[in-house]
C-alpha cells in the first residue's frame, strides 16, 4: 500500500505543480488538499514505528494547506498558525534525536544569524505593503521555521548521514517556501518571483516529503 500512496502523492504534487505553472487555480485548489494526506498515508504505511509527533505535525500542515486556500488576511493569519503548530511540531520530532554535545556550536550559531537576517531582509522588503499589525508575528513565524531549521541541523550533526541530511534539505526548502509566500503575498511588484504558485509550491512539497522520508528512513 506505501508505495500505492507515493505514487498518489506523487502524481497530484504533479498535477498541481503544472496547474501552478499555468496558473489554473481550479485544479491548485483540487490538488491542494490531497497532498499531505497522501504524504502521511505513504508515512503511515512504511513506517516499522509510527511517530505520532511526525503525523501530527504533517496534519497541522495539511490543515494550514486547506486554510490558506480562501482569500483574505483572516484565513491567512489561520493558516500561519497552524503552519506555526507544525513547525513545532518537527522540532518535538528532530529534539530527541539531538546530542548536544556533537553539535557544533559556533557552525550552529552562525547558521541561525544567517536564518535572522534572511527573515528580516524579508519583512523589511514587504513592510511598506503589509498591514502594520502583521509584521511582528510574520517575523516570529519565519524565526519559528528558522528554529526548526536549526533543530533539523542539530539533528544532522549528531547523527551524520543521507537520512537526516535528507531531513535537513526539507527544512531548509520549507523556509525558503515560506520566505516566497510572504514576497508573493505582500510585495508590491507581483512578479518579483518567478512563477510565483509554482516556486511557493514547488519548495513545499519538496520540503514536505524530503522531512518525512528523512525521518522514515532514520526509524
Amino acid at each position: 500500500m506505501r508505495f500505492v500512496f507515493l505514487a498518489l502523492f506523487a502524481a497530484a504534487s504533479v498535477v498541481h505543480l503544472i496547474s501552478s505553472w499555468r496558473d489554473e487555480p481550479n485544479y491548485r485548489k483540487i490538488t491542494k488538499p490531497m497532498l499531505l494526506i497522501f504524504l502521511a498515508l505513504y508515512y503511515v504505511f512504511s513506517a516499522d514505528k509510527i511517530n505520532v509527533v511526525l503525523v501530527c505535525a504533517l496534519a497541522a500542515s495539511w490543515l494550514g494547506d486547506v486554510l490558506l486556500m480562501p482569500k483574505g488576511n483572516a484565513w491567512f493569519v489561520a493558516g500561519g498558525i497552524s503552519f506555526l503548530a507544525s513547525h513545532i511540531l518537527f522540532i518535538a520530532v528532530y529534539y530527541p534525536r539531538v546530542v548536544f554535545s556533537a553539535v557544533n556550536i559556533p557552525l550552529t550559531v552562525a547558521v541561525g544569524v544567517v536564518y535572522l537576517a534572511i527573515g528580516l531582509a524579508v519583512i523589511l522588503a514587504v513592510r511598506k505593503t503589509t498591514p502594520k499589525p502583521m509584521l511582528a508575528p510574520l517575523y516570529l513565524y519565519l524565526i519559528a521555521n528558522g528554529t526548526m531549521n536549526i533543530f533539523a541541523l542539530m539533528m544532522l550533526q549528531s547523527a551524520p548521514g543521507l537520512a537526516s541530511a535528507l531531513a535537513y534539505c526539507g527544512a531548509v526548502s520549507f523556509f525558503a517556501s515560506d520566505c516566497t509566500l510572504f514576497l508573493v503575498r505582500y510585495h508590491k511588484n507581483k512578479d518579483l518571483i518567478f512563477k510565483k504558485h509554482f516556486t511557493v509550491m514547488l519548495t513545499y512539497i519538496l520540503g514536505e516529503f524530503l522531512i518525512t522520508q528523512g525521518m522514515l528512513m532514520l526509524g
